[in-house]
C-alpha cells in the first residue's frame, strides 16, 4: 500500500512544470511598500493581493496602491485556481466600508480597486456592502476613480443593480477561463451566466472589464472563441495572464504562456475592438488598473504603434 502511495505522489509531482526564465516576480521592498503595508494592518482590511498570492503585490504596493477584498476573507466558493480561504465567512462587519474609505483617503491614491469574496449564503449577495463601500469612499475620496472586481451575483439583476447604482467608474467581473474548463476550474460559476453579468452592465451603461487565466489546460483556439464572446458582449477592457498555482492543493500549471503568444493574443484583441488589452504572463485583473478607466486609451496607444 505504502509503494502505491508513494509511486502515486511521483505521478502527481511528475505534472509539475519548472517555472521558466522569463516568469520572474519582483520582492517587496521600499518606504511606499512599508506603508501600505501598515495601513492594511492598521484599518484591519483584507487585500486581494495576500489573499490571492499575487505575484505583482510587491510592484504595486511598492507605487502605494492596493487591491481591497471586503465582506472578508472567508468564500462561499472553492474554485480549483483561488488562494482565498473557503468555508464558513464571518458575520457582516458593517463598519468595513467606512475603514476602506479611510485607508484610501490616508493612501492619497487617484484609483482604487475594491473585490470581494463570494457570500452566496447571502440573500443579497453582499450587495448591500457593496453599495455602503462605494458611496463611502467616493464620499470620503471624490477624486479617487474606482475599478470593482465583482462576483456573479448567481446572476441576481437586483443585486447588480446596487453596485451599478453607486457608480463606480469600472465595473470588472472575471470570465477566468474558457467554457470547456469552467466546471473544473470556477465549480460553482457557470460560463454564460458571466457572460451575461458582462451584458447586463454594459446595457446600464457601465464601462466593462473581464480577465482570463491561461495555462489551466485550454487551446489557443478556446482562448480565441472566449475573446469573440465576450466581444460580443461589448466588454470595454480584457486582461490576460499566466495562471499560477498558489499552492499544492490547487490545479497544477499545463502550460506556461510564452511571451510571444501573449502578444499576439494582444493583437487579437485590439482587432476583435477591445478599447483596452492588457497581456502579459504576470499581468492580473487589476494590473495597471489605472489605466482602464479612460475611454480610448489603450486603443489609441496600440494604433500609435501599429504605424510606427
Amino acid at each position: 500500500m505504502e509503494d502505491i502511495i508513494e509511486a502515486s505522489e511521483k505521478t502527481v509531482q511528475s505534472t509539475k512544470i519548472k517555472k521558466p526564465d522569463w516568469l520572474r516576480v519582483k520582492l517587496p521592498i521600499g518606504e511606499s511598500y512599508k506603508h501600505v503595508r501598515n495601513l492594511v494592518d492598521t484599518h484591519k482590511l483584507h487585500t486581494i493581493c495576500e489573499s490571492g498570492n499575487c505575484p505583482n503585490m510587491g510592484e504595486c504596493w511598492g507605487a502605494g496602491t492596493a487591491t481591497f477584498m471586503i465582506l472578508g476573507n472567508v468564500c462561499t466558493r472553492s474554485c480549483g485556481f483561488c488562494a482565498v480561504a473557503t468555508g464558513r465567512p464571518e458575520p457582516i462587519d458593517w463598519d468595513e466600508p467606512q475603514r476602506v474609505a479611510e485607508a484610501i483617503y490616508l493612501m492619497k491614491v487617484k484609483h482604487a480597486v475594491i473585490t470581494s469574496v463570494d457570500r452566496d449564503e447571502l440573500k443579497d449577495g453582499g450587495s448591500i456592502v457593496w453599495y455602503n463601500t462605494i458611496k463611502a469612499v467616493k464620499a470620503l475620496n471624490p477624486q479617487t476613480t474606482l475599478e470593482t472586481l465583482i462576483p456573479d451575483f448567481k446572476g441576481e439583476q437586483e443585486n447588480i443593480q446596487r453596485v451599478i447604482d453607486a457608480a463606480p467608474e469600472v465595473i470588472s467581473h472575471n470570465i477566468e477561463t474558457v467554457e470547456r474548463l469552467t466546471r473544473q476550474v470556477r465549480i460553482q460559476a457557470k460560463y454564460r451566466r458571466s457572460m451575461e453579468v458582462l451584458r447586463y452592465l454594459k446595457q446600464n451603461g457601465v464601462r466593462t472589464k473581464t480577465g482570463i487565466m491561461l495555462g489551466l489546460g485550454e487551446t489557443k483556439e478556446e482562448v480565441i472563441q472566449t475573446m469573440h464572446d465576450l466581444a460580443d458582449v461589448n466588454v470595454d477592457v480584457l486582461t490576460l495572464g499566466q495562471y499560477l498555482q498558489p499552492t499544492t492543493k490547487h490545479l497544477f500549471v499545463q502550460r506556461f504562456v510564452h511571451p510571444d503568444e501573449f502578444a499576439e493574443l494582444r493583437e487579437i484583441g485590439y482587432s476583435l475592438g477591445f478599447d483596452y488589452v492588457e497581456s502579459g504572463p504576470l499581468v492580473r485583473s487589476s494590473y495597471h488598473s489605472e489605466k482602464h478607466v479612460l475611454p480610448g486609451f489603450g486603443r489609441t496607444q496600440w494604433l500609435s504603434e501599429k504605424s510606427n
